[in-house]
């Protein structure tokens, strides 16, 4: 089942209207600065709906963003300038004749991936596209946060002039596989027809230690060059439920 179908994206914005994709750009772009100030071009894996993308052409960079979904690209395409395009694609077996100084994977694109297989095929997809010295900047899930924190039941309620919508998220840990399971129910109704809609899915997430991660690193040849709290240049704990690594070729 493909999780992002077309009745999930075309209230994805709405879903994430809190999320501040605009200090989540910032701080990409900073750690851009500091490991490789010369990058001029982003390829964005799991772009969605594009507004990291956006931002990061609006801050001067070339950008392409790929997604699997073509109802996420839909929504994509009207960001689209001179200096950003978005194409469909699976990102773990992506093949462009065109490098990068920069691949980005965010919003937890890693812990989609649920399998090592997947895993794998996701950095061989960057490894491939980037330049000589060029960057993976990637964040995911956090083993450590997960184990002692425990995700929890949660309720979200949202809506605007054309819809009212309540997300229940009730996550269930599957310790053989290191994946949270995370089992949305949605309920809907347009305020304009009086329509009530109801969905249900299941998002797969996996989480990561660092033992792991370094040893997929390794296997590609990439060289670590960082590891950060989310939004932050501290140095990971099991309060950080998301974290972001930087990877060098």
């Amino acid at each position: 089942m493909k999780v992002f179908d077309k009745y999930y994206a075309q209230y994805y914005n709405l879903l994430y209207k809190d999320k501040d994709y605009e200090s989540e750009s910032k701080y990409i772009i900073s750690l851009i600065k500091k490991f490789y100030p010369e990058a001029r071009n982003i390829l964005d894996l799991g772009c969605g709906t594009g507004r990291h993308a956006k931002l990061f052409s609006d801050a001067g960079f070339n950008v392409l963003g790929v997604d699997q979904s073509k109802y996420m690209l839909n929504e994509a395409m009207n960001k689209k300038d001179d200096r950003l395009d978005f194409i469909e694609g699976d990102i773990r077996f992506l093949k462009l004749d065109k490098k990068f100084d920069v691949v980005t994977a965010l919003f937890h694109v890693l812990s989609y991936q649920n399998t090592n297989k997947d895993v794998e095929n996701l950095f061989k997809t960057a490894y491939n596209h980037l330049n000589k010295d060029g960057l993976f900047i990637f964040d995911f899930w956090y083993g450590p946060a997960v184990i002692t924190q425990r995700p929890e039941v949660r309720i979200k309620e949202l809506e605007n002039d054309n819809i009212k919508f309540i997300r229940v998220a009730k996550p269930i840990i599957d310790f053989s596989r290191n994946v949270v399971e995370v089992n949305y129910k949605i309920f809907a109704v347009d305020k304009n027809n009086k329509t009530f809609l109801e969905h249900e899915e299941i998002h797969p997430m996996r989480f990561f230690f660092d033992p792991e991660l370094e040893l997929f690193i390794e296997n590609i040849t990439f060289k670590l060059e960082g590891k950060f709290s989310w939004l932050k240049f501290d140095k990971p704990s099991e309060n950080d439920w998301s974290v972001v690594w930087v990877v060098r070729k």
